[in-house]
């Protein structure tokens, strides 16, 4: 990873501007679950680094964005840099990023660019779709599926196609890998929000539903509701609830196991994706870790 990190700091520096290197100082590094996992498929090729701070930049650039679309003011527990600079400055560094990523991809094979860049696209789709769905309840477990995976799994995915066609793998098999990596790790994040300690989260328990946004926890309780209960928990969309009513709706996932289904479809992905890859280790081990976080 310190080649990783040699890399970002130096397309940083290359922007050649004081503001930009400061903001992206400041940034959390999070997991950099995308830069492990193209080191880990590509590891002897002499550009799987430099591949791998390209996708960083992207992720954070996506995360950047979506501060100012969600109004956020803490990323990782510390304020966003849309709190402390304003959503016009964030905006902005966002675009540096994507720009300065594009401008280093595009000396890549054609292929493993066209990769990249397809799901940069379908990424902001995602992300337009799930500021759209928040609007109103959504209770199609399919459309948030679908959601997801462009918002969240498609660079991951991404990511773990473009790394095999560096080392010749095959590109089939790692990109599945990918997807559902991503749609089970999304999914136990989705838990997470409602079954984690706020000191852990570094947000308020089960956010996500004041937010606007009907998780695969929330799908299941509507669908297992009687109507009273529908209607009740549809009135307590993208709404403050009282720690009355936030009990009422814990009560109510505890009672009809949705947290509890959710996390089975999240382990039937990574099942699949152990399937295809039950011949490394290191990625199954990636998928285990990842499963584990939930409990």
């Amino acid at each position: 990873m310190q080649r990783v990190e040699a890399q970002i700091k130096r397309l940083i520096d290359e922007c050649n501007y004081d503001e930009v290197t400061r903001l992206f100082s400041i940034l959390k590094g999070g997991k950099r679950l995308r830069a492990k996992l193209i080191l880990k498929i590509a590891p002897e090729h002499k550009d799987a680094p430099l591949l791998a701070a390209i996708v960083e930049l992207i992720h954070a650039a996506s995360l950047l964005h979506d501060d100012v679309i969600d109004d956020a003011m803490t990323r990782r527990g510390e304020a966003s840099v849309n709190a402390t600079d304003g959503s016009k400055t964030a905006v902005m560094l966002g675009d540096i990023l994507y720009s300065k990523a594009f401008t280093e991809l595009v000396a890549f094979d054609k292929e493993v660019a066209q990769t990249i860049a397809a799901s940069v696209t379908a990424l902001s789709k995602g992300e337009m779709m799930d500021v759209k769905m928040a609007q109103s309840f959504n209770g199609d477990e399919k459309r948030y599926l679908d959601m997801l995976y462009l918002k969240t799994a498609t660079l991951i995915e991404a990511a773990a196609k473009a790394s095999a066609l560096l080392s010749g793998k095959n590109a089939k098999k790692h990109a599945l890998y990918g997807r559902n990596l991503g749609l089970s790790f999304q999914i136990i994040d989705d838990i997470l929000d409602i079954t984690a300690d706020e000191k852990i989260l570094g947000k308020p328990a089960m956010n996500d539903y004041v937010e606007g946004k009907c998780t695969l926890p929330y799908i299941y309780l509507y669908k297992a509701l009687d109507e009273t209960d529908k209607a009740k928990l549809l009135d307590l969309h993208a709404k403050k609830p009282t720690p009355e009513e936030l009990h009422w709706m814990q009560t109510k996932m505890k009672e009809h196991k949705t947290v509890e289904k959710s996390f089975k479809l999240a382990q039937k992905l990574s099942d699949e994706a152990k399937a295809a890859m039950s011949e490394d280790e290191d990625l199954v081990n990636i998928l285990d870790t990842m499963i584990k976080r939930s409990y």
